[in-house]
This record gives structure tokens, C-alpha cells and sequence, in this order.
């Protein structure tokens, strides 16, 4: 161990339950995350598009290709995790994400000086080749690892209360994945794009860096404390399917019913929500609907997204996650299905509803699973390849869309394909049961 957990000071010895500050970094950490998400990196597309000076369609590929990139090795940096724990591995994480930042913003000046070096090589593929190395960097550290370590932390604190706590850091990273962007926009306009990620970098690499390093602990027993302040003594306030299961590793979680579900589950709702979100005024438009109805789409199922979060994730404390599965595979049904069928009445309230349910299950779907069923020993490598899957989703559902439309016309095809599957994965649910321990 890099630290002793009882260094700087002992979380023993507080007179509280230290869980309840690792769920307070554990959310920090996920919401430092944000530059390297998605919605963070919309705010500065426009100005590398314009100093680097190249097209939309070459960015879109250096970051689809960055992000699929980096969805291929979290499996393995989940082993790391599993070996040296959230303290070290996300405090240097976050150090690196810094850096990458810092290497970003610097874009513009590296790439004149590798172009004035190597004349004979042109200009547009050394664009791309370092374009891409930072965003498979910035995918990898941020949206990958710091995520990943920053919410296991979390559920590793919790046993009783799994899916309560879960539910909290899902909508404080929702509202903050929000608000960040309105950040950014400020600061770019302020200061500039380069400044601000320079900016971020800096307290990412150094004081935040520190502050995670010497309050985070990877899991309670490291620290003689036990899950939710010892409340699993009290054995009859416990629901039996909250409990951690046997220590599976990754080999023999893939060799269950139960993980190819949710895996399923989480990865097709990856790619079809960031698809659909991505093209939805597109979409909306082939139906003959208006610009403005696509966009009020968005803050009502938002509504039920974050409250489906939190009521989720406490009724996951106390129910079998199939029932939960199930309801985001009826979310997805019914959004894909709207998304086909959206130029007949009342497909629009059906689809805001779809997606609903599809926001609102996918953070517990995608994250409660694999300590509940799995156990805590390998959950690094298992929720490491988890979120490699749910990562490619997210980079093709984009492309997807744009070639469903490209072949034949329409985005159809890959709404009906997404209801296909939904089909098959609702009718495989109901045997998605806590798997047996594994023999050995």
C-alpha cells in the first residue's frame, strides 16, 4: 500500500461514520471527470475545429476513435485499481487528467512545431494523430478511470444503502454535468478556450489531485470499519439481495446469464441514448415536426430521469435488480419504438417517457450490479470491462444513426434494430438472478 489508511489520520477514530465523506469525494471525483465527458468537450468543439483548422467530420473521427481506444484497455487499468485501490490510482488519474488538458490546450503550438519539423509529412494526418492521442487520453483518464474508481469507491462504503448512495451521485453528476457547461462557455468567453482548459488542468493536477489523495480510503474494511457504519450487524433490517455476493472474477462473471443482461442492457442504452440525443432535431425533422419540438424533449424527461435516479436507486436497496432491468428495457422499447412510429400522434409524450426511464435506470443498471453480484475483490477488472462496453457504445450510437441514414434514408433501422434487442434481453430478464457462487 502506497499510505497507510491510517494516514493522515485514522477514519476509525471520527465520530462518525467516515462512509459518508468518501460518498462526498467519491461524487467530486465523478463530477472532475466532466472535462473528459462528452458534454464538456461540446463546449470546445467549435474553437479546435477553428484553430486547428480542420473539418467537423475529422474531429468526429479522432474522437470516435479516441474514445473506442480507450474502451478497449479499462479492463485492464480495472485490474490495476483492484490491485493498488481508488487511493493512488485515482488521485494519479486525476494528475493525468490534468496533463491532458494542459496537452490540449497546447494543441495549436505542437502542432506547428511538428509540421515546421517534418515538412514532408502534410499537415492534416499529424492533425488527426495528435488530436486523437489527446482524446484517447482525455476519454481514457477522465470518462474511464476516474470515473470508474470514483464510483466503485462509493459503492464499496456502501452494502445496505448501495443504490441510495448511487442514486445521490447520479444526480449530483447530472446537475453538475449541466451547470459545468455553462462554465466552460463563461470561461472560454472570458479568457478563451486554451486558458480555460489550462485552467481546469492545473486544479485537476494539483490541489484537487492532493485533496482526493488524503481523503479517499478504497473500502472500509482497509480501515477497520465495516459497510454503512456497522449497520449490517442489525441482520433483519438487511434485505438478503443487497448483500455482496461471492468474489467472482471476471472469467466466471462472464460465464453467467445474469452479467450478459445487464451488460447488454447498459451498453445498447449507451449507444441508443447518446445516438438518439445526438441526432434528435434530425430525427424529429424527417418526421415533420419542428426544431423546437426536439429540443422540449429534453427537459421533461430529464425530470424523470432524476427522479427515477434517486426512487431507483432506494428501491434497489430492496428489491432483485431484474425488476429494475426490466423496466429500463421497457423505457428503451417504448423510446425506439416512438422513435419509428414519431409522425403519428402521441409518439412524442411516448418517446419523452421512453427516455425517461432509460436516464433514470441506467446509472443503477450500469453500476449496482457487479458489487451486489459479483463481489468486491475483482469489481475493478468487472466494472472496468462494463464500462468499456457501455464507452463504445456511446462512440458508435452517433455514427450509427448517421449511417442508418446514409444506406437507407431514414434513422428508422436503428430504432427498430434497439427494439429487436430490447425484446430478446426483456424476454432473457426474468432468469437475470443472483448468480451461484462460483466452484473452484
Amino acid at each position: 500500500m502506497f499510505l497507510p489508511s491510517h494516514r493522515p489520520f485514522n477514519p476509525a477514530g471520527l465520530p462518525f461514520f467516515y462512509g459518508w465523506v468518501i460518498l462526498v469525494v467519491g461524487t467530486l471525483g465523478v463530477l472532475a471527470s466532466v472535462p473528459a465527458q462528452t458534454i464538456g468537450v461540446s463546449a470546445f468543439t467549435d474553437f479546435l475545429i477553428r484553430d486547428l483548422n480542420i473539418t467537423r467530420t475529422n474531429l468526429s473521427l479522432a474522437y470516435l476513435i479516441g474514445t473506442l481506444g480507450s474502451s478497449l484497455v479499462l479492463a485492464r487499468a480495472g485490474r490495476v485499481y483492484d490491485r493498488r485501490g481508488a487511493r493512488l490510482v485515482g488521485s494519479a488519474t486525476v494528475v493525468l487528467l490534468g496533463l491532458v488538458l494542459l496537452y490540449l490546450s497546447a494543441l495549436p503550438w505542437i502542432i506547428t512545431r511538428v509540421t515546421r519539423a517534418f515538412p514532408e509529412v502534410p499537415a492534416v494526418p499529424v492533425k488527426l494523430t495528435l488530436l486523437t492521442l489527446g482524446f484517447f487520453l482525455l476519454r481514457f483518464s477522465g470518462q474511464g478511470v476516474l470515473s470508474l474508481v470514483a464510483r466503485n469507491m462509493v459503492l464499496k462504503w456502501f452494502e445496505r444503502r448501495r443504490g441510495l448512495t448511487n442514486g445521490i451521485v447520479g444526480i449530483a453528476t447530472s446537475i453538475g454535468f449541466s451547470s459545468a457547461v455553462i462554465g466552460f462557455n463563461g470561461m472560454i468567453g472570458a479568457v478563451g478556450w486554451q486558458t480555460t482548459w489550462r485552467a481546469t488542468g492545473l486544479v485537476l493536477a494539483v490541489p484537487f489531485a492532493l485533496f482526493f489523495f488524503f481523503l479517499s480510503r478504497d473500502n472500509p474494511a482497509e480501515c477497520d470499519l465495516e459497510p454503512d457504519g456497522g449497520v449490517t450487524h442489525v441482520q433483519t433490517r438487511i434485505a438478503p439481495e443487497t448483500r455482496s455476493a461471492a468474489d467472482f472474477t471476471l472469467k466466471e462473471a462472464r460465464r453467467t446469464l445474469t452479467f450478459w443482461v445487464f451488460l447488454g442492457t447498459a451498453s445498447i442504452a449507451s449507444m441508443y441514448f447518446t445516438g438518439l440525443t445526438f441526432n434528435i432535431v434530425s430525427i424529429f425533422e424527417e418526421s415533420g415536426h419542428a426544431r423546437s419540438q426536439a429540443i422540449a424533449v429534453f427537459l421533461p424527461a430529464s425530470v424523470i430521469s432524476l427522479v427515477l435516479n434517486i426512487t431507483g436507486g432506494w428501491i434497489s436497496d430492496h428489491i432483485k435488480l431484474k425488476f429494475l432491468v426490466m423496466l429500463q428495457l421497457l423505457g428503451m422499447l417504448a423510446g425506439s419504438l416512438a422513435a419509428v412510429l414519431l409522425p403519428l400522434p402521441y409518439m412524442i409524450p411516448l418517446l419523452i417517457i421512453g427516455q425517461g426511464l432509460n436516464g433514470g435506470m441506467f446509472g443503477i443498471v450500469a453500476a449496482v450490479p457487479w458489487p451486489r453480484y459479483y463481489g468486491l475483490l475483482h469489481l475493478g477488472a468487472i466494472s472496468g470491462f462494463v464500462m468499456g462496453w457501455t464507452v463504445a457504445g456511446s462512440a458508435l450510437g452517433p455514427y450509427l444513426f448517421s449511417l442508418a441514414l446514409d444506406v437507407t434514408g431514414s434513422y428508422r433501422l436503428v430504432s427498430v434494430l434497439v427494439a429487436v434487442m430490447s425484446l430478446v434481453l426483456l424476454a432473457l430478464s426474468p432468469f437475470a438472478n443472483r448468480p451461484d457462487a462460483p466452484r473452484r
